[in-house]
Parts: C-alpha cells; sequence; structure tokens
C-alpha cells in the first residue's frame, strides 16, 4: 500500500480531499462513499456492497500487486510439516453426565 498526502481545498464553507483517479477505479468507488470516524482514524467504504472475488480473480489480483512473500518460505522450514506422535498422551477427559432435576 502506498502512502501519499492529499491537501485539503477549499469548497465554499467546507474543505475536500480529492481521491486519485486510480483509487477510485481500484476500489470500484461509482455512487458515493460512507465515511466512518473511528476517533483514531478514518475509513472510508464503497455504499455498494463488495462483492467476493472468485479463486481465479484473487490469484490475478495476488500475482498483479507483485507483493513480495519471500519471507514465508522460512516457515516451511520451521520443521512444522512433521507428524507427531501424540500416543503418549492421556485421552481427554470425558464430559461428567449432567444430573436432572427430579
Amino acid at each position: 500500500m502506498k502512502t501519499q498526502t492529499l491537501p485539503l481545498k477549499r469548497i465554499g464553507r467546507s474543505q475536500a480531499v480529492c481521491l486519485p483517479a486510480a483509487v477510485i477505479r481500484r476500489h470500484h468507488f461509482t455512487s458515493g462513499l460512507i465515511l466512518e470516524d473511528r476517533g483514531h482514524e478514518v475509513v472510508l467504504r464503497s455504499v455498494e456492497p463488495q462483492s467476493k472475488l472468485s479463486w481465479p480473480d484473487t490469484y490475478r489480483a495476488m500475482a498483479a500487486a507483485k507483493e513480495d512473500w519471500s519471507e514465508w518460505d522460512a516457515a516451511a522450514s520451521d520443521g512444522g510439516e512433521e507428524v507427531h506422535d501424540w500416543s503418549h498422551l492421556p485421552p481427554p477427559l470425558a464430559a461428567k453426565p449432567r444430573r436432572t432435576r427430579k
């Protein structure tokens, strides 16, 4: 995610921020935005509900982002892929039957 500084512009008695056209296209902002003031940050969301990407669409979006995932390669060699023998552990405790009122 790139960080950009957006200047405030005066429009009448208000001030505005212009979003870059590329951001508007990427997030499919077409008919308006919802502004959520969380106190320590401001979040903008599209008025339209976001549709979920299919697996092929997700793959294409991840490939287009060209993110560096090389740090995750270290997780493959940490020994977590080994199968462990848990037979030496005692079985879990069985739940006690509930008493019923008479």
